[in-house]
């Protein structure tokens, strides 16, 4: 096999331009804010946010490529201080003359350590490098608010399953030995299935599938595909579709209370090599949702298990998201707090900005107090078991429900007191 050949589909047919880049219009088509950049060669750092296989490294590297800089690249994964350290060096150095700012690639960026990212401040605050950095994390919960400020972020979308059918036919056409195959697609529905959205996972299916045929035509069907990936079941991939699928039945196992399953996905992610913060921040979001105020504790636990995973690491981790995911299995469920907000953030859209009544309001000059702000307010623990009716919403709505306990002991407690408070609202 010659070395072209030995290389992954997906990199053989990389594309080089903006203009055969596949997907991400609202960035790189016409009046796109990446196009505009590269028209006026004037770059500054950016974060590209979006899940895997939508073109960010691609982007990057066109990026490098169209404004003819120096690219360097890092993976978090098995990057450190000292190799940032020895990029900024060399970048440095090819910044004499007056040479525009190399490029700087962190894949995976939100893996690296607070102080790993502390070690690129001064070089992206001095313009020695633009940084280009690539998550399929919120950035707001991993990337340090210094160097976040420093960078603009830019999302990406995933792809259509137009734009993965357009990828597949060019697949076909451009490389030199699927080319020669003759390859035809009687049906496409599992390929774009399997794939999730991601182009990279798409081109291996495809890839996998007609390495598996005799030499000659190929017609790709439904059946075909199924069929090959069953023979060759793929390990839990923590960038592509399992990644999800895995963290979803965790989550479900564990609202349907059943901890020998939610056991089982949890070590299906630590084996797969999952970060132990991404399931401990799905853990938090679990215990909100699912169980909420049926069990106030179970948010408390959730949250410290993800203070301790953040600062214990594995293998250690693992006891302490054990723990965590058998209490939220096992532990009483109510998602009535989740419904309440979706129920008033509809409420909202639907009322629109209600006046807030006065005798809620402010009243912290004598104009205000003049027109009635805060006036007729009675402070509830003024009264009797600190309570006093009175009305809090807006006048068009003022007899609205929104909030509907459940029930769990904790909450049939909760719709007690409501009741005995408020006996005309909650009857």
């Amino acid at each position: 096999m010659s070395m072209l050949l030995s290389r992954p589909l997906a990199e053989r047919i990389r594309p080089e331009t903006l203009d055969h880049y596949l997907g991400q219009q609202h960035l790189v088509g016409p009046g796109g804010v990446l196009r505009k950049m590269i028209s006026s060669e004037q770059m500054s750092s950016f974060i590209l946010w979006g899940p895997p296989g939508v073109g960010k490294t691609t982007l990057a590297k066109i990026i490098a490529r169209q404004l003819n800089r120096h690219f360097h690249t890092l993976s978090a994964v098995n990057s450190g201080v000292k190799e940032v350290r020895e990029v900024i060096a060399q970048a440095e150095k090819q910044k004499l003359f007056y040479a525009p700012s190399p490029i700087l690639f962190i894949d995976e960026i939100h893996r690296f350590s607070k102080s790993q990212q502390d070690s690129l401040l001064a070089a992206v605050e001095m313009g020695t490098v633009v940084l280009i950095g690539a998550t399929t994390e919120n950035p707001s919960f991993e990337i340090i608010s210094p160097l976040l400020s420093r960078c603009q972020v830019y999302v990406l979308k995933p792809l259509e399953d137009e734009q993965l059918d357009e990828l597949l036919e060019h697949a076909v056409r451009a490389d030199t030995a699927l080319a020669q195959r003759e390859i035809c697609f009687s049906e496409k529905e599992a390929l774009l299935k399997f794939s999730g959205g991601d182009a990279r996972k798409l081109l291996n299916i495809l890839e996998l599938v007609i390495n598996a045929q005799p030499e000659g035509p190929v017609t790709i069907t439904n059946e075909l595909v199924l069929a090959e990936l069953q023979e060759n079941p793929t390990m839990y991939d923590k960038d592509g579709e399992q990644h999800y699928d895995i963290a979803s039945a965790l989550i479900k196992s564990i609202r349907g209370s059943d901890p020998d399953a939610a056991v089982y996905w949890l070590a299906r992610m630590l084996e797969g090599g999952e970060d132990v913060k991404f399931i401990a921040r799905r853990l938090v979001i679990s215990a909100s949702e699912d169980i909420g105020l049926a069990n106030p504790n179970a948010l408390l636990l959730a949250t410290s298990c993800f203070q301790a995973v953040s600062q214990v690491g594995m293998p250690e981790s693992r006891i302490i998201l054990s723990e965590t995911a058998i209490y939220l299995a096992t532990s009483a469920k109510s998602n009535a707090a989740y419904l309440a907000i979706d129920q008033a953030q509809a409420l909202v859209r639907k009322t629109g900005n209600l006046p807030v009544p006065l005798h809620l309001r402010n009243a912290p000059t004598r104009l205000m107090k003049e027109l009635g702000y805060k006036k007729e307010y009675r402070y509830p623990h003024d009264y009797p078991g600190n309570f006093v009716e009175q009305q809090y919403l807006p006048d068009g709505i003022k007899d609205q429900r929104i909030y509907h306990p459940q029930g769990a002991p904790a909450e049939v407690t909760i719709m007690e007191r409501l009741k005995y408070w408020w006996q005309k609202r909650y009857r």
